[in-house]
């Protein structure tokens, strides 16, 4: 019963910190990407914790919360669709053998999500005004984001090793002993 509990209740407070993330976004728009970047790493930490399918289970629930309750509807389709479900996804594609191999998988990922995200916001949506920016740029526009996000991307994906790291050897440790 006990275990149980302990996954229900770290559902709810990861749940809960990634809502105020996603919440932040709409305070403060200039962070549209960077605060669902961190509501995902709080995935990685129920992931790591109970399961991913506990993972799954809070990432659709922060996904559909945060399109009814946060103002930004750009930066939690930024979760829904690229950054909530790759840190959970990431430890089936971390066992890869092939170096080569893996970092391949992970971007073919990012990109088919980032490509996707793009069709949904323009099309399904209708915000036109990213077309607009890719304009501004030149010939090229779309081609030179989609190569800035993929920069981006493999930041995020190293950070995301550094931060599974502090949680598990500094962070973690400091919760168990005061169990």
């Amino acid at each position: 019963m006990r275990d149980i509990s302990y996954r229900v209740a770290l559902g709810g407070i990861v749940a809960a910190l990634c809502i105020v993330t996603m919440f932040l976004a709409g305070i403060m728009p200039a962070l549209y990407l960077l605060l669902p970047m961190i509501a995902g790493v709080l995935m990685m930490i129920i992931a790591q914790e109970v399961s991913t399918g506990w993972a799954f289970l809070t990432y659709i629930a922060v996904g559909l919360l945060s399109m009814f309750v946060t103002f930004d509807k750009e930066a939690a389709l930024v979760f829904i669709m690229v950054f909530g479900h790759y840190p959970i996804l990431r430890i089936y594609i971390q066992k890869i053998k092939l170096k080569p191999l893996r970092a391949a998988v992970k971007l073919a990922l990012f990109n088919i999500c980032v490509i996707t995200y793009f069709f949904v916001t323009v099309y399904i949506f209708g915000l036109d005004e990213m077309l607009d920016e890719f304009d501004e740029i030149g010939k090229y526009g779309a081609y030179i984001m989609l190569g800035a996000c993929n920069i981006v991307f493999i930041l995020y994906d190293f950070n995301l090793d550094l931060c599974r790291e502090i949680y598990r050897k500094k962070i973690m440790p400091a919760f168990r002993r005061r169990r």
